[in-house]
């Protein structure tokens, strides 16, 4: 899509950009980024790479929480909101490289990784993307194939944004979707030891308050519900009638009642939430993770 000049405050203008539209959703924000998280989790090598490189490895929770902020500074707030969050991100990116110690997954012994590698940094985007989409389509409503085009081109704008070069992603949302569903599919899409442990508490046992809990086992059915059969069966998730049933009558449930909220709890960002997940995590001292091991 074409921005007008006098939307050049922002990356993505209110009132034109579809991703914006679609994350500026309370509901996909809280959702789409443990979605994403899990998936993500099955490309070994930036997985491993990014483990390996971390320096919050007793702090899952905080690290989420800063990454969701970011990619909402990026995708609702002004340039310079956006730009400050994005040289931080560089910066950090910058420690995101090395070789692999021992194997993980496919990839062998000595194998380089980086975070500015184009076939990996395209990995985190595609998650990110379809986990989006998914989410909106899911507790909003669905969208048109005009649309879904417009959302990822607004997505390509995106991975730009952090360094990735818009000639080394697929050109349409045709040919996203169609190389998302080969590497859905693909031997090479598994879990490390070390991945099927943490993805899933990083995911579903975010540390909130008591008086949570409830909502945070409605959100982590609804999180399951979303994901491709695959990757539930390579995490173990079960998934029966039983299941399918009870999140689509929650989704359903969501869509039908939305609009009987006030805009400002329907829409905007989740600061406020990610605030708590991260005091959480602070009151009780970290938490404790599996260790990792390079081949893990």
């Amino acid at each position: 899509m074409a921005y007008r000049e006098d939307d050049s405050q922002y990356y993505f203008p209110p009132g034109q950009s579809l991703a914006r539209r679609v994350h500026g959703e309370r509901a996909v924000g809280l959702l789409y980024g443990q979605r994403a998280l899990l998936i993500g989790a099955l490309e070994p090598l930036t997985y491993t790479g990014t483990m390996l490189s971390t320096g919050s490895g007793d702090r899952p929770f905080q690290r989420l929480a800063r990454t969701a902020k970011i990619q909402e500074t990026v995708l609702l707030g002004t340039r310079a909101e956006a730009d400050k969050a994005l040289a931080a991100v560089h910066r950090l990116h910058e420690r995101v490289n090395g070789e692999l110690s021992e194997a993980a997954g496919v990839h062998a012994v000595g194998t380089p990784f980086s975070a500015f590698d184009p076939e990996l940094m395209l990995w985190t985007l595609a998650v990110i993307a379809d986990s989006g989409r998914a989410m909106y389509e899911t507790m909003v409503r669905p969208l048109s194939e005009v649309e879904r085009e417009e959302l990822w081109q607004d997505y390509v704008r995106f991975g730009e944004l952090f360094g990735l070069p818009s000639s080394q992603v697929p050109s349409s949302y045709r040919e996203f979707s169609a190389w998302w569903e080969e590497r859905l599919s693909s031997p090479d899409l598994q879990a490390t030891p070390h991945g099927l442990a943490m993805a899933p508490l990083v995911a579903f046992q975010q540390p909130v308050p008591t008086t949570a809990r409830g909502n945070l086992i409605a959100q982590n059915h609804i999180i399951k519900g979303t994901l491709p059969p695959r990757v539930r069966e390579i995490f173990g998730i079960p998934w029966g009638r039983t299941h399918e049933a009870g999140f689509r009558a929650m989704t359903a449930g969501h869509r039908r009642a939305r609009h009987l909220f006030p805009r400002k709890v329907r829409r905007g960002r989740n600061d406020v939430f990610f605030d708590v997940v991260m005091k959480g995590e602070r009151e009780r001292g970290g938490t404790r993770t599996p260790q990792l091991d390079a081949g893990a």
